[in-house]
């Protein structure tokens, strides 16, 4: 801040900041909690797991048995919470409801959450870009945005970063930059796994879907637009990948060790071979434009 100066404490005495107040957020302050140290927890959304009530409605393929950390559940326990069947595989909204938020209430962990403070910056109090000299020795210096717009710093002896990536997905370009016309055309685009079988239902049904992407969260969408196909004629869906060779990407099906993962490698694949989803391969983006059919 112009005009002032900030005291720098004994780098012992500060809390360890935590980005992020999702599963992993809260387990780190659990973890720090129980080792007497003090979490300060910043989550830029307005809840805790903010980013998960984005996709509340996905199935995770992860069962409960190695979602649950020993150290937040024997904390969660001894305040009457039972542990959920090991083997079941929640959605992201009963892992909100049965996990995050529980944990979030435990007053060890509570007091130290901080809603709606976004961090916009890192880096080491009191050194510039160039000077080294010490500088591991120096408590971090967190910028954080509140909610009335401000920019305040914040120290920390350590920093956790548990903010995940949901927020800041990929663009379509290969190169890691947005194409030409993506940006201009960002409302046609959902980037993440679109509810098609709640809110998002108008968008897709009847229509024809292009998705781009290999990873398990396309794997997920193209699925439930199968389903939806299935469901509402005229809907088409499109998987375009960069890749020659689909094989690799579709999984180890029965050999995975998750096995609801390798599941749905396994269930495309059989979509695939029966038409449901169209495949395009060694597929590379150069620029989106709009027509009176959609975006070409």
């Amino acid at each position: 801040m112009k005009g002032t100066h900030m005291e720098t404490p004994s780098t012992h005495a500060l809390p360890t900041a935590i980005i992020g107040a999702g599963p992993i957020g809260l387990v780190a302050a659990a973890h720090l909690v129980s080792r007497g140290e003090t979490p300060l927890v910043l989550e830029a959304g307005g809840t805790v797991g903010a980013s998960i009530r984005r996709w509340s409605h996905v199935r995770l393929f992860s069962p409960w048995k190695y979602l649950v950390d020993p150290v937040a559940r024997t904390m969660l326990e001894a305040t009457g919470w039972t542990m959920p069947d090991p083997e079941q595989i929640p959605t992201g909204g009963e892992l909100l409801d049965q996990l995050v938020v529980p944990l979030a209430a435990l007053p060890q962990i509570a007091p130290h959450i901080h809603l709606n403070r976004k961090v916009v910056g890192v880096t080491r109090h009191g050194y510039d870009k160039v000077k080294s000299a010490g500088r591991e020795q120096a408590p971090f210096e967190l910028i954080v945005r509140t909610p009335g717009g401000c920019e305040e710093p914040m120290l920390a002896r350590a920093v956790i970063d548990a903010s995940g990536t949901y927020q800041q997905p990929s663009p379509i370009g290969a190169s890691g930059l947005p194409v030409e016309g993506e940006t201009a055309l960002a409302e046609r685009i959902h980037y993440g796994i679109p509810d098609v079988f709640g809110g998002d239902r108008t968008r897709y049904a009847g229509k024809r879907t292009l998705v781009v992407g290999s990873g398990h969260s396309a794997f997920t969408a193209l699925l439930d637009l199968a389903r939806l196909a299935g469901e509402a004629p005229g809907t088409e869906v499109v998987w375009a990948i960069r890749r020659y060779d689909v094989g690799l990407i579709i999984g180890g099906g029965t050999k995975d060790a998750l096995p609801a993962r390798g599941e749905l490698g396994a269930r495309l694949q059989r979509l695939i071979e029966r038409g449901t989803i169209t495949l395009v391969t060694g597929f590379r983006t150069s620029r989106l434009v709009r027509s009176e059919r959609g975006i070409l």
